[in-house]
């Protein structure tokens, strides 16, 4: 293999000592304009690059951030919204020359472990928190360690912000699919959610009954029901409503994955789509628009809500105060899978 060019190799094709490329290549005064440029035309020609791990290590930058996912693993090669919101964050990054820095863990235990680790080794310059729970041990952490982090997710609550966060209007969007059921008569509605404990959860799951009752509809009327995200998750608990009792009119599902395996699960059972049974999901994809029926989907623009979320940690690492920054509005996109209830079902 090659042997990467160093400072040294620089100094002596531009004929200057190492100090003088030091200071040009850090944007240090002691060199003139002129020779700042014959340094970098030099080391730009050598395919100079910087050495990271010697950065970190003598206390600069090290050019990167992390993303930790504590979810399960079969859970991630199924669902657009990470690689959605990972492509926008990256959008961002990418035009900084910043390292984007991931990794898939078991559990939040070590999720937070790795935090720890990233900051005595100086692996990262700041972190970009996913999946805020509903009590969550990481603001607190990030902020005694000193590790600059943006949560993705988790509106700012009452008293200062430990650490800033960019979110999105969960219950605005509920009360929207509600509005829509509601108005095309359904009365018997299930929310299939996603994980237990986290936060947009179960901000999903007390706007629908916020809704529900504001409209005087009971909860065995309109209810929620957690899963893993999985396919395999969402298709059993859509098993288990259809055959209940009073089943529902409508499922509400947490992601596009979910109210496609619902689908299927409608079609084995002969239930017609929207003619028995109307279905929603919350993300739109691919996947609701090649459908058939096409799936009634809430679009919001995940990719701009990373880029957003890059943006706040770019401004925290550049020594911007906490703050809470709301992603754009979504809006429900009602398609061939919602229509009135049969009045025989």
């Amino acid at each position: 293999m090659a042997r990467r060019p160093t400072i040294k190799d620089i100094a002596r094709q531009a004929g200057v000592s190492e100090s003088a490329v030091s200071f040009a290549l850090n944007d240090r005064p002691g060199v003139s304009q002129d020779t700042r440029a014959r340094i970098r035309s030099v080391a730009e020609e050598l395919g100079w690059q910087p050495n990271i791990a010697a950065r970190a290590l003598s206390g600069e930058r090290s050019g990167a951030v992390g993303l930790v996912l504590a979810r399960p693993a079969h859970t991630l090669g199924v669902e657009s919204f990470f690689l959605q919101l990972v492509a926008g964050i990256q959008e961002v990054l990418a035009a900084q020359r910043t390292a984007l820095l991931f990794q898939v863990v078991d559990d939040l235990d070590a999720e937070c472990a790795l935090y720890r680790r990233w900051w005595a080794e100086r692996r990262v310059d700041g972190v970009l928190v996913v999946d805020p729970r509903t009590d969550d041990p990481r603001p607190r952490l990030l902020d005694g360690l000193g590790l600059p982090a943006v949560t993705v997710g988790a509106p700012g609550g009452p008293g200062p912000a430990l650490l800033s966060s960019v979110w999105a209007d969960d219950a605005g969007a509920m009360a929207r699919i509600l509005d829509h059921l509601h108005a095309l008569g359904h009365r018997r509605i299930t929310h299939v959610a996603g994980l237990p404990g986290l936060a947009h959860t179960a901000r999903r799951i007390a706007s629908l009954r916020a809704e529900a009752d504001r409209r005087g509809l009971t909860e065995a009327e309109v209810s929620s029901i957690t899963t893993d995200y999985s396919d395999a998750q969402g298709a059993e608990a859509t098993r288990r409503v259809l055959r209940g009792p009073l089943p529902p009119t409508a499922l509400v599902y947490d992601n596009d994955v979910m109210a496609v395996a619902g689908l299927a699960v409608a079609a084995e059972a002969g239930i017609a789509v929207p003619g028995r049974l109307s279905v929603v999901a919350w993300d739109d994809s691919a996947l609701c628009r090649v459908t058939h029926p096409r799936l009634t989907a809430l679009v919001r623009d995940t990719a701009g809500f990373g880029r957003l979320a890059a943006e706040e940690l770019l401004a925290v690492l550049a020594g911007g105060p906490p703050r809470a920054r709301q992603g754009e509005q979504p809006r429900l996109e009602p398609r061939e899978s919602t229509a009135p209830p049969t009045a025989a079902y």
